[in-house]
């Protein structure tokens, strides 16, 4: 029987199911075992498989190395480019930046010299010498009005005076006293609850240096005269009263509290005493208030 006659040879590959190998080659192939079958030789398949797939699997390990050297490589280059035309240093880590020369997030912030607003001005400053006391004075500027509520009890303004020659508003041995420190003015008023008179006396100094030692040089007896008049009668003139003495500024002030009906001043006229009191209260406001005013004039100026 011929195989090799009656039309074009097939393609055979033992590979390929299906396909049909030529007469001539299958004549050619150690295929048989030499038992004379057509059984094929299944060992060299075997071997021939074998070293097509070592083949394939040299090639891709070889082909992985090659892509791994490539890739180490770019990473090189990366690395060497990161650093600009410097160097990567081999050298120990105690040669890197030390940390004070790494900029910080948390660097102190700078810093300003600090700004303060003038100091006030002291009030009591425009009332403790002539030269910075310049408002206007008078009895009706320092007194107001014509009563006065201190509290719950509320007194009615009687007459006023405002005497150049101070000794002479003054008794017992205060003329000296005023007349020794040069006191230039005495300003007085006189204010009435009831049966009850309080005359209010402000002498008037060029310092507060003298006003000062006007009082240290005053006792008990160094007394403002009352302030009659204007519907108010004599008090004080020979009935035991009750006086106070202080100063602030350049300015020293007195009061003189008494009845007017003549009776003396006990430590049981509680009401003579308040009235007093109340008075010399009224007197240093007035005058702060004076130097409050000329210093936020002045300020606003």
């Amino acid at each position: 029987m011929s195989f090799g006659q009656g039309g074009p040879q097939s393609q055979w590959d033992p590979w390929t199911p299906q396909s049909q190998q030529p007469q001539s080659q299958q004549s050619q192939q150690p295929w048989n075992s030499g038992n004379g079958d057509d059984t094929p030789d299944w060992a060299a398949l075997a071997e021939a498989s074998e070293a097509r797939a070592k083949r394939r699997r040299l090639f891709l390990i070889g082909g992985g190395a090659l892509a791994t050297v490539a890739i180490a490589g770019a990473v090189a280059v990366a690395v060497v480019s990161a650093g600009g035309s410097d160097q990567a240093s081999d050298g120990p880590s105690s040669q890197l930046p030390s940390t004070a020369d790494i900029p910080s997030a948390t660097a102190t912030e700078p810093s300003f010299a600090p700004t303060s607003a003038p100091p006030p001005l002291d009030p009591k400053d425009f009332v403790s010498s002539v030269k910075k006391d310049k408002a206007p004075l008078s009895p009706d500027l320092l007194f107001p009005g014509t009563q006065l509520t201190m509290g719950e009890t509320v007194y009615k303004k009687g007459p006023t005076a405002d005497t150049r020659t101070c000794g002479s508003a003054a008794q017992a041995t205060l003329p000296k006293v005023l007349d020794a420190n040069k006191c230039t003015r005495l300003l007085r008023v006189t204010y009435t609850k009831g049966d009850t008179a309080v005359t209010v006396g402000v002498a008037v100094f060029d310092s507060e240096a003298q006003a000062t030692k006007a009082k240290k040089d005053t006792d008990k007896r160094s007394i403002v005269r009352s302030l009659s008049g204007g519907g108010v009668t004599s008090f004080c003139t020979g009935a035991v009263c009750r006086s106070t003495t202080n100063s602030y500024g350049r300015y020293a002030y007195f009061t003189v509290a008494g009845f007017t009906n003549g009776k003396d001043v006990t430590e049981k006229s509680t009401g003579v005493f308040r009235a007093g009191d109340d008075l010399a209260e009224f007197a240093f406001r007035q005058i702060r208030r004076r130097g409050e005013a000329q210093a936020s004039a002045a300020a606003e100026g």
